[in-house]
């Protein structure tokens, strides 16, 4: 993905928001730095004031860390962030599938399926950057096909809290794999509505995104490393 060249948008600092956000996620933007806002200023064309906005958006998400006098710097993710992140995630998308699998439209889960596909030509290809796109929207779509907008909600809050850490969690080739294998049963309960099958790998999903993201903790030190 090129983020470079000028934006034209009415809602400029959202496209910043958008951009700065993939940049943080996939590492181009790392744990701890600084934010220049000279250097994003002239990459992106833009000027100061929907740069700021964009960056405050990306601080109420926890992307962003804000001290005054000092600037913004990207936030660094500790496991204890992720310790306690991970379990209501697991939570959350467990009874999402499992009132997806019920609620869901042919045509939610037919989307939901084709995005699969898609994301499977994306690990064969090694692309991370678009397996991981395809991964957050298979997830989010999961919520969304639950019919229960209260959850959903609550599940697009959390995800942007540990994005970071579900992107690292596959930067191994044996949890990527994993990962990939479990997708495979995900597509394959939801498209038989299988609700307590689908409930339990997501949950499975999680708990072992989060136990892949300690092994690697363990290796680097407390902060979720750079890939």
């Amino acid at each position: 993905m090129n983020d470079a060249g000028p934006i034209v948008r009415a809602s400029l600092h959202d496209e910043l928001a958008v951009r700065l956000r993939s940049m943080i996620v996939e590492d181009r933007l790392e744990p701890g730095e600084r934010i220049n806002e000279r250097d994003l200023c002239e990459l992106f064309g833009v000027s100061r004031t929907p740069l700021r906005e964009a960056i405050k958006v990306l601080a109420r998400e926890g992307y962003v860390t804000l001290t005054p006098n000092r600037g913004a710097c990207v936030a660094v993710l500790t496991e204890t962030d992720l310790s306690d992140a991970f379990p209501i995630m697991a939570a959350l998308e467990a009874l999402a599938g499992e009132l997806a699998a019920r609620a869901a439209s042919d045509a939610q889960i037919a989307a939901i399926l084709s995005d699969h596909v898609r994301m499977r030509t994306a690990f064969e290809n090694r692309d991370i950057s678009a397996y991981f796109r395809l991964n957050e929207a298979i997830h989010l779509g999961i919520a969304s096909a639950s019919g229960n907008p209260t959850l959903e909600l609550m599940q697009r809050s959390l995800d942007g809290r540990v994005r970071r850490g579900r992107f690292q969690a596959n930067v191994s080739a044996h949890r990527w794999n994993q990962a990939m294998a479990e997708h495979e049963e995900i597509a394959e309960a939801l498209s038989e509505r299988d609700a307590p099958r689908l409930s339990e790998v997501l949950r499975r999903h999680l708990n072992n995104k989060l136990e892949a993201l300690r092994e690697r903790m363990a290796e680097t030190g407390d902060a979720l490393p750079d890939p």
